[in-house]
């Protein structure tokens, strides 16, 4: 993608919105949406940097959420203050991962937002980048469910913040993507890097490696190949990553290329994946695309996707387009099948 953009490195996150919202309605709400996001980002990145000295953020509190995972302290404070921010803003609807259902804000607002308040909490105590997830559609007519259960390609607005040794912000309004990272001096976020673009071709994949025994065969043969490196069908050597945290493999594929990995498996709580598809797979497809790259479920578009349930869960494979789409291939083409897995051959990585 060759977006351009005519303004400076450094240039406030709020005059980038306002200049793109001049003239339209929608766009203004869009960007008083954003704009308040940031002001809960601020405060949520704030209690991270507390670490220890804030208590055990990271400590469960014995509450389930919605979706039956275990809810951390801090999901549930980045939680309240999403809600806090988004009740005056042009919000008709509200969908959070950890709420039980979709909140009606504002019965005359135009705009619904899904979000993941917390992606990653798990890795609060050990230090490792987590972050906020969102997505913005126009609010249907035909009511809350008929707001979010659609195709993902229907969002106006999608991004996520990262929150490391800096805090960033990386956003589409359907117009490329655009890095922000907020400035601790002046207490704004401020444009870094313009139309982003996610390298094609790529020799760095995440998964986590520790389920193989539980992969379908498109993926194990997709690994399979990859760990043979030079002497392989790939002819290339590999590496592989694994961070545990959704935001943080996104921001490392933006910054350098790469595939993401978190498919279905033969557990039967892992049938239909784990990550979302209203609040997590969603608004990263939107991203990802929007840079150059794609996302697919292993066979079908994330974007093309219709939910049908507020937590529905999905695999999710995404990342450099010419990764993403071999690996399509590996599901849909029955030339990539093979035999024995290289993984377990005599003096293979599992047999010394």
């Amino acid at each position: 993608m060759e977006r351009q953009t005519s303004q400076p490195i450094g240039t406030p996150l709020e005059f980038c919105l306002r200049q793109r919202a001049a003239g339209s309605a929608q766009q203004a709400a869009v960007t008083d949406v954003i704009l308040a996001l940031c002001d809960a980002a601020q405060s949520i990145a704030r209690l991270l940097a507390k670490g220890p000295l804030g208590g055990s953020l990271g400590a469960e509190t014995g509450q389930d959420n919605s979706d039956g995972d275990s809810q951390k302290a801090l999901d549930v404070l980045a939680n309240d203050h999403v809600v806090r921010v988004l009740e005056p803003a042009p919000v008709r609807y509200l969908a959070s991962e950890e709420e039980d259902a979709i909140l009606t804000l504002r019965e005359d607002a135009p705009l619904a937002v899904a979000v993941d308040p917390l992606d990653g909490s798990s890795n609060i105590d050990v230090n490792v980048s987590v972050g906020t997830i969102f997505s913005v559609y126009t609010a249907s007519k035909e009511g809350a469910s008929a707001s979010f259960f659609r195709p993902g390609s229907e969002q106006i607005a999608a991004g996520y913040f990262v929150y490391g040794p800096h805090t960033a912000l990386m956003l589409t309004t359907g117009d490329g993507v655009d890095l922000f990272v907020l400035d601790p001096d002046y207490r704004t976020f401020r444009l870094a890097q313009p139309a982003l673009v996610i390298v094609p071709s790529t020799s760095e994949f995440a998964i986590n490696a520790s389920n193989y025994r539980h992969w379908l065969e498109p993926v194990r043969t997709f690994i399979d190949d990859c760990l043979e490196g030079v002497d392989g069908p790939r002819g290339k050597d590999f590496n592989m990553r694994w961070v545990a945290s959704l935001v943080a493999e996104t921001h490392r594929i933006f910054s350098r290329g790469g595939v993401f990995l978190y498919p279905a498996d033969m557990r039967e709580a892992y049938a239909n994946g784990r990550l979302r598809l209203i609040y997590e797979a969603a608004p990263i497809a939107m991203l990802v695309e929007q840079a150059g790259g794609l996302a697919i479920d292993g066979t079908r578009r994330i974007l093309d996707r219709i939910p049908t349930e507020l937590h529905q869960r999905t695999p999710l494979i995404f990342g450099s387009s010419e990764k993403v789409a071999r690996i399509q291939n590996y599901h849909t083409d029955p030339g990539y099948s093979r035999g024995q897995s290289p993984l377990f051959r005599t003096r293979g990585l599992f047999n010394a």
